[in-house]
C-alpha cells in the first residue's frame, strides 16, 4: 500500500460488544486495503477486547466523552499517521459496510471533500420513526436553505472525507457531542465540496440509542442553537 492509499475506516463505539463484530468483518471483507480504528468511548462492556479480537486497532477513552469526541479522536489518529482517506461507520450495524467501496471511489475519482451516503436516496425505504423522521426533515430544510444545496440526510454519521478535512476537523470547533447539520454548514462556509450518495441504513438491532430518552430533545435545542451560531461566526482557518 504506497501513502496515497492508506485508507482509515473509523468505528466509534459505546457499549456495543454484541453488534461491533459482523461490521468489523464486513469492513475487512468489502475493503480489505483499508485498516480499522475503533474508537472506545469509555464502554463498560467487552467492546474494547471483542473489538481487537475481530482483527481492529483499538483506543480506549478514559471514559465516555460523546459521539463527536470519538470521532475527533479518530481522526487525530488519521492525520498524525499520514492516511489519505478516512471513512467512517457507526458499530452498532444501521450502516451497510457494503457501500463502503463506493464512497471511497467517489472520494477518489471526483474533486469531492465529503462523501455522505444518504438513507434517503437510495431505493431501499429507511424504517425511521416519525419522530426522529420530523427532526431530520427540520435540518435537512435548514441546511438546504441557508447552503443553497439540497441535502437530504444531514445527520448521516455514514461519511467518507479526504485527509485536508480530517485536518479540519482536528480543531476545537468540532463538536464532541452531535457533529451533524452544523458541521455541513460549517463545511459550506469554509468551501468545501460535499455530496451525498445512496446507501442503505437498517433499524439498530438492539441496545440503547444515542438519540433514546430525553436526547432527542436536547439535540434538537442544541443542534437549533449550533447552525445559527456557525451562521454569524468567522469562518475557519482550515490551513492552520
Amino acid at each position: 500500500m504506497t501513502g496515497e492509499e492508506k485508507i482509515l475506516v473509523i468505528i466509534p463505539a459505546y457499549n456495543e460488544e454484541e453488534r461491533i463484530v459482523p461490521v468489523i468483518c464486513d469492513v475487512k471483507k468489502y475493503l480489505p486495503e483499508s485498516d480499522i480504528m475503533v474508537i472506545n468511548d469509555g464502554s463498560a462492556d467487552r467492546t474494547s477486547r471483542v473489538s481487537q479480537k475481530a482483527g481492529a486497532k483499538v483506543i480506549d477513552l478514559p471514559f465516555n466523552l460523546g459521539y463527536g469526541a470519538a470521532l475527533q479522536t479518530g481522526y487525530k489518529y488519521a492525520s498524525v499517521n499520514n492516511y489519505q482517506y478516512v471513512l467512517q461507520l457507526d458499530a452498532d450495524g444501521q450502516h451497510d459496510p457494503s457501500f463502503l467501496p463506493q464512497v471511497l471511489a467517489n472520494l477518489k475519482e471526483t474533486d469531492n471533500d465529503v462523501v455522505i451516503g444518504s438513507r434517503f436516496i437510495a431505493e431501499e425505504k429507511y424504517p425511521g420513526s416519525p419522530l426522529r423522521m420530523l427532526g431530520i426533515n427540520l435540518f435537512r430544510g435548514l441546511v438546504s436553505f441557508f447552503t443553497q444545496h439540497k441535502i437530504t440526510d444531514p445527520t448521516s454519521g455514514y461519511q467518507g472525507l479526504k485527509i485536508k478535512v480530517v485536518k479540519f476537523y482536528c480543531h476545537d470547533f468540532f463538536p464532541t457531542d452531535y457533529p451533524d447539520a452544523d458541521v455541513i454548514l460549517i463545511l459550506h462556509k469554509v468551501g468545501f465540496k460535499v455530496k451525498e450518495i445512496p446507501v442503505v441504513m437498517h433499524s439498530r438491532a438492539g441496545g440503547r440509542s444515542l438519540h433514546s430518552g430525553l436526547s432527542p430533545f436536547y439535540y434538537v435545542f442544541k443542534m437549533m442553537l449550533s447552525l445559527f451560531v456557525n451562521l454569524l461566526r468567522r469562518v475557519p482557518d482550515y490551513n492552520k
